[in-house]
């Protein structure tokens, strides 16, 4: 009898370790658009660079209550980067890298963004899943048709969120820091006389 009892003590223990040890899928996905204001584009076609293998990268950052978090950051915040350089620029096309010199010349881009995805997430509350606070920083390096750095851009973009707030939406904190990120790399962009 207590053989049985001591299995399944040990049991349930072990169906707790691994759920514990899993890691709550999220988007971390921007939810608005940057205003685009055609008076105001800068007439250039321009690139951003990130490969399939890029895409396919899943990262794991810590959650609340010991929980951890599994988002895929470049699949995610693609539409990000391409979203602030539409507001900047005429036009954006994709490319697999920096250089990919016959796809950069097939797309007639003048300049190549090139990202490098930083996140970080965290939430002090001992009983939810879900991030209250994150971070999403973005470093770019931006080279010319011939493959020549012109410049280097950094925007990192926090975002935070009351466990109230989520009505179903678990990546509101990675939403939030994403959307920030956007504007403010944007924001990088236009003050550049480098990238006019």
């Amino acid at each position: 009898m207590n053989a049985i009892k001591l299995l399944k003590t040990t049991a349930v223990l072990a169906f707790a370790v691994l759920a514990g040890a899993c890691a709550h899928p999220i988007s971390i996905s921007t939810s608005t658009v940057p205003e685009r204001v055609e008076s105001q584009l800068i007439n250039k076609k321009v690139a951003y660079a990130i490969s399939d293998a890029d895409r396919a990268k899943q990262v794991i950052t810590p959650g609340g209550g010991g929980d951890k978090i599994s988002y895929f950051p470049y699949r995610d915040l693609e539409k990000s980067i391409r979203d602030a350089l539409r507001t900047v620029y005429r036009d954006v096309v994709a490319v697999k890298s920096a250089s990919d010199a016959p796809g950069i010349q097939d797309a007639a881009a003048v300049l190549v963004f090139t990202p490098v995805f930083t996140t970080n997430s965290s939430s002090p509350s001992p009983f939810t899943w879900p991030p209250t606070v994150f971070t999403t920083e973005v470093a770019c390096v931006v080279t010319d048709a011939s493959g020549k750095e012109i410049a280097r851009l950094t925007a990192t973009g926090n975002g935070a969120a009351e466990f109230a707030e989520f009505k179903g939406n678990f990546g509101l904190a990675a939403t939030r820091a994403t959307d920030d990120m956007a504007a403010k790399l944007a924001a990088e962009i236009r003050r550049s006389d480098k990238l006019r």
